[in-house]
């Protein structure tokens, strides 16, 4: 049956549910309804209400369609929440990370704004405002006219003014209305700035400011000021008139860049990151929108706010991997600031001290103009030592710490000066071994050892969340349980016993979980309120400390034996910015590395931090073995209960290398959640090709009936399992 529409308006909408089989818009009717492009509304969508993003819109349109066009049943915002230019660049996401329109649409806005329906409701308040001129008392005309001078005021401070407010309001004098709540925010003082810059740091403002590149890879050695050129090119832009986003890859990083932003721009600042509530994530994303504030900083997520002049994008750590989101749409921040500076005429800084072999390139082939900064402020980099393990070993000592990184802590601790021991590995050990039967003892749900959490006495899975009560028997034969390895629990723990006056901070995710951790725990260090901060690779960056003099890393060489083809780079990039952190002030610092292999290149380079060497060695290896950035590289994965996914991978498998590419697999992955995971990685020299093919695979997927689910990475960072 047909149904014709004549001089009806429709709209065009994505529902809020994240199928793929959903991906696409849906039209419903409106007579007078405000209805806009960006807007969210509600529909009724398979007999249920839910929240839609509205598209497009047709005026009087006369159509005839295979079935009946529902009508819109509320419009939910006065304003639209999304321009075109944020509609737009949705799609995009969409179309190049082979994800749903809908999931880029979510990733895009705060909380409280998502087209979801949740509970999450902005909180709003009463205020009042002059209604009416009654006739009044004395008093009470004093009272009003107060209220006339004020224009509004929150109800709460109305009624605290008077036992006459209310009498006010019930006379009809008073509007009471409601309002969106705002948080209080003290003033904050902007500091003058006494820094002067070097000649390295000048030359690199200048040409941020004045490159024809309008990407500029900022190439900087730790401590070189990577941050003043920060602040000197963003007080430039702002001067324009335009507005600049900060973005650093952690929380942890972000309390000391707002700290460093407000003491120069003051209340000019809005902050953006995952460890804000929702009404704060709201608050912020509003005060950017309606231009209160000109310019963000933030994490990933803050690559979306709602600029309307972007001048100015810095990525800080452009080569961390936690730009990239790895759920539903999988984009990376890097590339998102790149196609938004393309919309705003914006410059792009991509910063770090080792930079990421893809920006590099680009950098060396003149994509991209190179500003290298290659002395510290202080003009000198800490003395780093390697410390070989197995000799350490054979020499009966303890395997957590070796001797002379104990005598170095005791001198350290004597001078009065603060310690970093960096040891990216949580919890307490993360093997617990059968002495019997020799079997591990793994999560229920996945293929991956259960790690030993002492302080709560449980064992976690740190894959799926899965938490157990401890035990202490084999639940097979009822042997004793003896753990291997060690995690930053026992490392706190041994510190404690060798050190027993000296005050430790230990940062990971299982001590930074409640609000403001981070930056509480970090003010503690800086305040000197302790002697040794112990964590994971959360420490290992972006931190300034002027009184550590000692880094200590451990197992510095663990991610070396990961199956992943960016394992040597990863390895690289942490010891070296780790070993960055120490001696960043006066006083000359010192790195000690533990670590087997020794002889590694990537050890050897970060030993003598030599980012050129390493970037030559690995980019021979990536040559070889056709890894980014000489290939573009998608990885698809075929989530099921059974072995349907393998056949499903091996069917697409054989449907690629027809199309001639090289295709590696199919991989059978960790079990995860009680799901088998089976996994292809399509190469090409041709990223719009590659995309093309992947994206004619995700329709027909979408478009069947497999109960598979397929997850695509397009450009992952991390092959592992």
């Amino acid at each position: 049956m047909m149904y014709t529409v004549n001089f009806m308006n429709l709209a065009s909408c994505y529902i809020e549910n994240n199928t793929s089989a959903l991906d696409q818009t849906y039209t419903y009717q409106f007579k007078n309804e405000p209805v806009e492009i960006g807007k969210r509304v509600l529909v009724n969508f398979n007999y249920r209400e839910c929240v839609a993003f509205v598209d497009s819109i047709e005026m009087n349109s006369s159509k005839t369609f295979p079935y009946e066009i529902k009508p819109i049943l509320s419009v939910l915002d006065e304003q639209p929440i999304l321009n075109a230019e944020m509609i737009d660049l949705a799609k995009w996401i969409s179309k190049t990370s082979i994800s749903t329109v809908i999931s880029a649409l979510q990733a895009m806005v705060p909380p409280a704004l998502k087209p979801k329906s949740n509970d999450i409701k902005i909180k709003m308040e009463k205020w009042v405002r002059p209604l009416d001129d009654h006739t009044k008392t004395p008093k009470q005309a004093m009272l009003y006219e107060r209220l006339i001078k004020e224009g509004e005021m929150k109800r709460s401070e109305w009624l605290k003014l008077s036992s006459l407010s209310k009498k006010l309001e019930e006379m009809g004098c008073v509007e009471i209305f409601a309002k969106e709540k705002r948080t209080y925010e003290e003033v904050i003082e902007k500091k003058p700035c006494h820094i002067v810059l070097n000649e390295e740091q000048k030359y690199a403002v200048e040409r941020i400011l004045h490159s024809s590149k309008d990407v500029i890879a900022l190439k900087g050695v730790t401590g070189s000021g990577k941050t003043e050129v920060y602040l000197h090119a963003a007080e430039a832009v702002l001067k324009q008139g335009r507005e600049v986003l900060i973005l650093v890859p952690e929380i942890s990083l972000t309390p000391l860049m707002v700290k460093r932003v407000q003491e120069r721009f003051g209340n000019d600042v809005a902050i953006y990151h995952s460890g804000l509530s929702a009404q704060q994530k709201y608050e912020q994303y509003q005060s950017v929108r309606g231009k209160e504030k000109r310019i963000v900083v933030g994490t990933r997520s803050a690559v979306f706010m709602p600029f309307s002049d972007l001048g100015l994008i810095i990525l800080d750590e452009e080569h961390d991997l936690s730009y990239k989101q790895d759920q539903n749409c999988r984009y990376h921040a890097r590339d998102v600031a790149l196609h938004r500076a393309k919309t705003h005429h914006a410059r792009v800084v991509l910063a770090s001290a080792t930079p990421s072999l893809d920006t590099m390139a680009r950098a060396l082939k003149k994509v991209y103009e190179l500003v290298e900064i290659k002395h510290r402020v202080n003009q000198s980099l800490p003395h780093v030592k390697l410390i070989n393990m197995n000799e350490v070993i054979r020499k009966k000592q303890s395997y957590i710490l070796s001797d002379e990184m104990i005598t170095e802590m005791r001198k350290t601790l004597d001078r009065k000066q603060q310690i970093i021991l960096l040891l990216n590995r949580r919890g307490y050990q993360p093997i617990l071994r059968c002495s019997q039967c020799g079997k591990v003892l793994m999560c229920p749900h996945c293929d991956k050892p259960l790690v030993l959490h002492k302080e709560k006495n449980t064992l976690n899975c740190h894959l799926c969340g899965t938490v157990l009560k401890r035990i202490y028997e084999c639940p097979q034969c009822h042997g004793k349980l003896s753990g291997s390895g060690f995690g930053t629990q026992m490392l706190e723990e041994k510190v404690a016993q060798l050190f027993p006056d000296a005050r430790l901070i230990r940062m990971d995710a299982d001590t930074t979980t409640r609000k403001n951790a981070h930056e509480t725990l970090l003010k503690a260090f800086e305040n000197h309120e302790a002697d040794i901060l112990l964590g994971t690779q959360m420490i290992s960056k972006g931190l300034d400390f002027e009184n550590v003099t000692l880094v200590g890393i451990l197992q510095g060489d663990a991610m070396l034996a990961r199956s992943d083809y960016r394992s040597a780079e990863l390895t690289f990039d942490l010891l070296t910015q780790a070993s960055g952190r120490s001696g960043r002030g006066n006083t000359n610092g010192k790195v000690l590395i533990q670590v087997y292999d020794e002889d590694h290149y990537a050890i050897q380079c970060a030993l003598k931090q030599d980012y050129d060497s390493f970037f030559r060695h690995e980019m021979q290896y990536r040559h070889l073995a056709g890894y980014p950035p000489y290939t573009y590289l998608c990885a698809l994965t075929f989530i099921s209960k059974d072995e349907s996914g393998s056949d499903e991978a091996n069917h697409v498998m054989k449907l690629l290398k027809e199309k001639d590419f090289k295709v590696l697999g199919v991989s059978e992955l960790l079990k995860i959640q009680d799901e088998k995971r089976y996994r292809i990685c399509v190469k090409s020299k041709s990223l719009e090709l590659l995309q093309k093919e992947i994206y004619d695979v995700y329709q027909h997927h979408r478009t069947s009936k497999s109960r598979v689910k397929l997850h695509i990475d397009m450009n992952p960072l991390t092959l592992d399992d």
